[in-house]
């Protein structure tokens, strides 16, 4: 899952990209509103945290921006700014959520999961394929009633994965979902990600659950032919 983080102060920044890649979200950061409002609406994410005030564009801008390109990515605002009439106009502009600063990052976490648990996204905290069950809440994975231990990266991986059940992910769908802007598109990490999951998830289980669509991209198909043709 991949987040946008759009917010002026770098202190700020950098505390939500460190905890949210330690819950295994891969992060974008944006310093001002004019960044923020392109990113958001020319790239394609899961959400996006976007503060209320920014130089160049303002937050109400930039949110009605990203609505207007047509992205329905979910937005939560955070500001020092707490009147009525200005979460009323941000909530009609298009945000789905207003936290005041300070906040807890708790706090923050929680919204994120209420926001990815709301239909039509229809994301659960607990994904399953076969006899395969990751528990997003706990970070926990389990095949076959056996704990298995992933990276951070590993998990967010299987993850998208397992919420894109039986549909081919290509490799840059990957790249721009689990991972962020600063990956080198030219590396061979996801080849080398998918390899250890494989490892983990596949290589003891005579049902082989990940699979390489040659020219395609990767797939979680508990009914597919397996290939290992990285």
């Amino acid at each position: 899952m991949r987040i946008l983080v759009i917010d002026d102060d770098r202190e700020i920044r950098s505390f939500l990209k460190a905890n949210l890649e330690a819950d295994c979200f891969g992060v974008d950061t944006a310093g001002d509103g004019e960044e923020g409002s392109y990113m958001g609406r020319t790239c394609d994410y899961d959400l996006i945290l976007l503060d209320y005030i920014l130089p160049k564009k303002t937050g109400y801008t930039v949110c009605r921006d990203i609505r207007a390109a047509g992205k329905s990515t979910p937005i939560i605002i955070l500001s020092v700014q707490c009147e009525t009439d200005d979460k009323v106009d941000l909530l009609n502009a298009g945000a789905d959520d207003y936290l005041v600063k300070p906040f807890s990052y708790e706090e923050l976490r929680s919204r994120i999961r209420a926001i990815m648990r709301r239909p039509p996204s229809l994301v659960l905290p607990t994904l399953s394929v076969a006899d395969l069950v990751l528990d997003a809440s706990k970070q926990r994975v389990r095949r076959a009633g056996k704990e298995i231990y992933l990276t951070r990266k590993e998990f967010a991986l299987l993850e998208y994965l397992l919420r894109n059940s039986g549909t081919v992910i290509s490799r840059g769908a990957l790249l721009e979902h689990v991972w962020d802007e600063e990956i080198d598109p030219f590396s061979n990490t996801v080849e080398a990600h998918i390899l250890n999951l494989r490892k983990k998830i596949d290589k003891k289980a005579r049902n082989k659950l990940i699979h390489t669509v040659p020219g395609r991209g990767y797939k979680i198909d508990p009914n597919g032919h397996p290939t290992y043709n990285l």
